[in-house]
């Protein structure tokens, strides 16, 4: 999934490219996805449409020209019966910039949030693995949205940052386990408790995972546009995030628990 970052590369989103945001009032209510298909007519395939209430439709697109913004408000003015713009904003490439750099700093915030909170409940060996899973998770979901052209948007970052979240959780149940089996039996060899605890916890996390799964099926399925882009964001960051808690996360603490013990031997 990683590759897809290197062949296929990255299709970020207006809000981190720039581009122009127009909202309007319409008369009836239209429907996100029949008004992203009249755009698309309208020359306007990649337009991100959103609807708030009954009657307001938000549309974001790469660089227009005014010209092709009347052919915009042609088409959502006959979808909805008429149609009165009530915002009309151009998104700078430098403000774009500027929000790409505030996300990789809430995502680098969240990451060393979540070390610094394991490293004080747990171990630093615990907190680095489990950090380390993360890193994993998120390249693989920027990875495979790279290779199914989603963009990368505002609503990929906020489920990125939800699956993070998401993903900590399976460690800290398992790595709970585990610290409560090695203070039960201290000759207990580290590897055999984590193996025990994986055996014990996986159960739980697939059951609780499978709840999830079933609800963001039917969001990714029935949602349309940008709810259903959220909707496989979490799908697929929780399908990472259960294997790399027993996969990535347990292995690699494994690992470093060893080594510490040997440079203290």
């Amino acid at each position: 999934a990683g590759s897809g970052i290197v062949v296929r590369g990255l299709d970020f989103g207006v809000e981190f490219t720039g581009g122009r945001l127009v909202e309007y009032s319409t008369t009836r209510p239209v429907d996100a996805d029949e008004a992203r298909a009249a755009l698309s007519d309208a020359g306007q395939p990649r337009a991100v449409v959103n609807t708030s209430g009954d009657s307001e439709l938000t549309v974001r697109t790469e660089e227009m020209s005014d010209d092709e913004a009347a052919e915009v408000t042609a088409a959502v003015d006959e979808l909805g019966g008429g149609a009165e713009m009530v915002r009309d904003e151009m998104i700078g490439p430098s403000l774009g910039e500027e929000l790409r750099t505030g996300a990789l700093i809430a995502l680098g915030v969240a990451l060393a949030a979540q070390l610094l909170y394991l490293a004080v409940r747990f171990r630093w060996t615990y907190a680095t693995s489990a950090v380390a899973a993360l890193v994993h998770d998120a390249v693989i979901l920027v990875g495979v949205f790279a290779w199914l052209g989603k963009p990368i948007d505002g609503v990929f970052l906020a489920a990125l940052l939800t699956v993070i979240g998401y993903s900590v959780n399976d460690s800290v149940v398992l790595y709970d386990r585990v610290r409560e089996l090695v203070a039960g039996d201290r000759k207990k060899p580290f590897r055999a408790a984590a193996n025990t605890a994986i055996l014990q916890t996986v159960p739980r996390t697939v059951n609780t995972g499978m709840g999830a799964v079933f609800i963001l099926a039917a969001l990714a399925l029935l949602g349309g546009g940008a709810l259903a882009d959220f909707a496989l964001a979490l799908l697929i960051g929780i399908t990472a995030g259960t294997y790399s808690s027993v996969f990535t996360a347990t292995p690699l603490a494994i690992e470093l628990d060893a080594r510490t013990s040997k440079k203290r031997r």
